[in-house]
């Protein structure tokens, strides 16, 4: 492996959940020495699950290559840690509760002071100032104030996104904003100090919705896994399974019928003439689908579809996801160590010709916490800044 692409990059993260580890994850996949930071109980979404041989699913996925310490931090021992790992450091990232950051000295303005090329980026639901500041924000909490819960599932009842999208989003926001201000900053020689809200990010993925209904005068309806617009788009069912497919055009319908369906007279049906005509007689189209598509094997109706040229897909489990000929076609699976052993995991979807990816363990709880201090010289002083669980 040749140099990767932040080698030399150091971010401290006083991280827990999903929003700011997902970030700094990413920064670590591409070399950054990443130093978590945790309490004595560990980042609590240690304790989310036990799925992955013990360990939480969530933390296996957004905390591998990753040192980390742990640090009493209302002791003034703790923070003088802090403060000298924060002061030599490249990037701080935080998403502790509104105010917190500020409660232990290390606001913006402070951390700046302290290393004035400091990236300093910190994480809310909500955003600083409005009256929404304070206001405890949750990944389905915050799907719901950025309107994709009204967008998101059938007309009977909303349904949320089934992964923290929120807290995804956030994420994805804040590590490109770091890399913006690290290019930036070779420029300027200057830090900076970035903030990004869960609600800001969901919104901006939730902005098309957004035009649709602002200057169209009403939402989009809830369908299902149906299109709201496109018909036929979605799922139908094949006599052992379910598959999915969508029509884009008039010539894509009429290929349909001829070559799917094996009937070359439903693309004449006045009934069906245009996609708007296939949306208001949805009920009808689909009963005439389903006649046909009902009796064949999926395999068999994929296999006409792709024939036709009509984009689709294989409703998959996260087994058969696992197993998908494409990602092991294209070699994207590793093992990751950890404490529980080697963890199959997948690739960083970005890949680059000049360099490669880093994919080291996920660490115990306070794993690098001797080896930290005596970095910073402390390892031989006795001091242990480690607050003992009562």
């Amino acid at each position: 492996m040749g140099t990767l692409p932040l080698a030399g990059i150091t971010v401290i993260s006083l991280e827990q959940a999903v929003a700011a580890p997902f970030a700094t994850r990413q920064l670590a996949d591409l070399g950054a020495r990443v130093i978590k930071v945790e309490r004595d109980t560990g980042d609590f979404a240690r304790g989310y699950d036990t799925k992955v041989h013990g360990m939480a699913s969530y933390f296996v996925w957004l905390n591998r290559s990753k040192e980390s310490i742990v640090l009493d931090l209302k002791s003034e021992e703790g923070m003088a840690v802090l403060r000298r790992l924060v002061s030599t450091a490249d990037v701080l990232v935080q998403n502790l509760a509104p105010g917190a950051i500020e409660r232990l000295g290390l606001g913006p303005d402070e951390a700046l002071a302290l290393n004035p090329r400091l990236i300093h980026a910190s994480i809310s639901g909500y955003g600083r100032g409005g009256s929404y500041e304070k206001k405890k924000a949750y990944d389905l909490l915050v799907q719901c104030e950025a309107g994709l819960l009204s967008v998101t599932g059938t007309p009977e009842a909303p349904a949320k996104v089934g992964v923290s999208i929120a807290d995804v989003s956030a994420g994805m926001y804040t590590y490109s904003g770091i890399l913006t201000s690290l290019l930036q900053r070779a420029v300027t020689g200057r830090g900076d100090v970035l903030e990004i809200s869960m609600l800001e990010a969901l919104g901006e993925w939730m902005a098309q919705p957004y035009f649709y209904a602002q200057y169209g005068g009403s939402p989009p309806a809830r369908s299902g896994a149906q299109h709201a617009s496109i018909a036929p788009y979605g799922p139908f069912g094949a006599a052992d399974g379910t598959v999915f497919f969508g029509i884009q055009n008039e010539r894509e319908w009429a290929k349909f019928c001829t070559d799917v369906l094996q009937q070359p007279d439903l693309a004449q049906d006045a009934g069906f003439a245009g996609n708007s005509l296939r949306v208001d007689n949805r009920s009808a189209l689909h009963n005439a689908i389903n006649a046909v598509l009902g009796g064949l094997p999926t395999a068999e109706v994929l296999s006409r579809l792709d024939a036709a040229g009509i984009a689709n897909a294989q409703l998959r489990d996260m087994h058969e996801f696992a197993d998908h000929p494409q990602l092991a076609e294209r070699n994207r699976w590793r093992d990751v160590d950890s404490p529980v052993g080697p963890l199959r995991s997948l690739l960083p979807p970005v890949t680059s010709r000049e360099s490669d990816v880093r994919m080291d363990p996920v660490p115990e709880i306070g794993e690098h916490t001797e080896k930290i201090l005596a970095e910073l010289g402390l390892g031989a002083s006795g001091l242990v800044p480690v607050r003992k669980t009562e």
